[in-house]
């Protein structure tokens, strides 16, 4: 499991970095306004994946030990095109709004962001699927040919092609979710045929039950995170936004720890029954995770404010400000990643809901009265605390199901000896 990790933790590293890359890339060559408008346009997208997702999301993964693979493509497939065929209709009867129209969809983006929701919607069924088997090798390596392709074509439309809007970005992450799903599908349609399926009926109620807390969850999750977006493209400038973004970026890609951790838990929680097991799992990687993302978030905060506009740009000299504001939040985050998926893990994704409605609460009252007075520091801060809220209601959830005590939060000495076990056998100096 933990080699698992590592090799999760490794892809999210590649991921990191070539995210590095865009965002020079992206700063230096598109300036902060087209930065904050293809900022805007991945919002967008999120948000249309919620609808998607409700069928043919992240709850795959829990179902795909327990479906048929013909199954669970049959019913996702079918939900993804009825979906898009709503947003199609839904965009078109914006069109009769336009201010409003285009205060939610940069102009002339409308077919793009469509188009990349719906081969999203496909990559991500695939991705679901593999670790919902437990390949996480699998995996991980179409993880990185998406962002790897991402990364090449987006320096040929900017370089070669001399694109410098933020269409560069939008079309390149195109390409990347266009080449992993068909490699996907090479490798899913052959076990496709050897599995049959499931009544389709009884599967379809299972999913959508489960899948309804899940991506309710991811809604109002969703809306604790961009609310402030929206809010300072009101108050604000697309220069402010580009610098907002940049700066959650760079924090938020901290999170790799907890991702790649949170990862491997979701598989193999869906994949197991014993209570004890998940919540002991759970504990663990919960330390581990908040432990890691401190560190690298201290050596982040101690870069001074000139490392930021080298690397970037002078528009962006509050990048800094952001991120210092953020951080704390952040290391709530972690620790609120694995809880998320542990509620998740076991097939109790409501209290996830109860999480992120907690949090939009703290995220309404905060940024309402901060954004207006403070701009993106403000926008910093209610983002800091909604993560803290988040992390706190599930915890207290936990505590409560699991009978775990606070003082168990610190590492000890099983711990550390549970870590440098794991790594003696993947070195192979431990073989049992």
């Amino acid at each position: 499991m933990f080699k698992k990790i590592l090799g999760t933790g490794a892809t999210r590293v590649v991921n990191v970095l070539t995210q590095l890359a865009t965002l020079i890339m992206g700063t230096k060559f598109l300036g902060a306004a087209e930065w904050g408008k293809a900022f805007i346009a991945q919002t967008d997208i999120t948000f249309l994946l919620i609808g998607i997702e409700l069928i043919a999301g992240s709850g795959l993964v829990y179902f795909t030990p327990r479906k048929k693979l013909a199954t669970l493509m049959k019913i996702s497939y079918i939900w993804i095109a009825f979906v898009m065929m709503i947003y199609l209709l839904l965009f078109n009867i914006l069109h009769f709004f336009p201010k409003f129209y285009h205060t939610i969809v940069p102009e002339g983006y409308a077919q793009l962001v469509l188009l990349m929701t719906f081969v999203y919607s496909l990559h991500e069924f695939n991705l679901n699927h593999f670790l919902g088997k437990e390949k996480v090798a699998t995996y991980n390596w179409l993880f990185i040919i998406q962002i790897l392709t991402q990364v090449t074509i987006m320096a040929l439309l900017i370089f070669a092609f001399e694109l410098r809007t933020a269409k560069a970005l939008l079309y390149s992450q195109l390409c990347g979710y266009s080449l992993a799903t068909l490699i996907g599908w090479m490798l899913l349609f052959p076990g496709m045929k050897r599995e049959g399926g499931d009544p389709l009926k009884s599967s379809w109620k299972e999913m959508l039950h489960y899948g309804a807390f899940v991506q309710l969850s991811t809604l109002v999750s969703t809306l604790n995170k961009r609310l402030s977006l929206y809010l300072l493209k009101t108050h604000c400038d697309e220069r402010s936004i580009g610098v907002y973004a940049s700066g959650t970026q760079v924090s938020e890609g901290v999170s790799i720890v907890s991702q790649s951790i949170g990862l491997v838990e979701f598989s193999a929680l869906s994949n197991t029954e014993n209570a004890h097991r998940a919540s002991q799992l759970t504990l663990r990687f919960m330390k581990l995770a908040i432990l890691l993302t401190f560190m690298a978030l201290l050596v982040i905060c101690l870069l001074p404010t000139s490392f930021f506009e080298w690397l970037l740009s002078g528009e962006f000299s509050d990048i800094r400000t952001v991120i210092l504001l953020i951080s704390p939040g952040i290391v709530f985050l972690s620790g609120h990643t694995i809880l998320a998926n542990y509620f998740s893990g076991i097939g109790k994704p409501k209290y996830n809901l109860y999480a992120s409605l907690i949090g939009l609460t703290v995220t309404l009252i905060a940024a309402f009265i901060m954004i207006p007075a403070l701009g993106i520091r403000g926008a910093a801060i209610t983002t800091s605390l909604t993560y803290t809220a988040l992390f706190i209601y599930q915890w207290l959830v936990f505590r409560r199901m699991t009978g775990t005590r606070i003082k168990q939060l610190i590492p000890d000495k099983t711990d550390f000896e549970w870590v440098w076990g794991e790594v003696r056998r993947i070195i192979g100096k431990d073989k049992n």
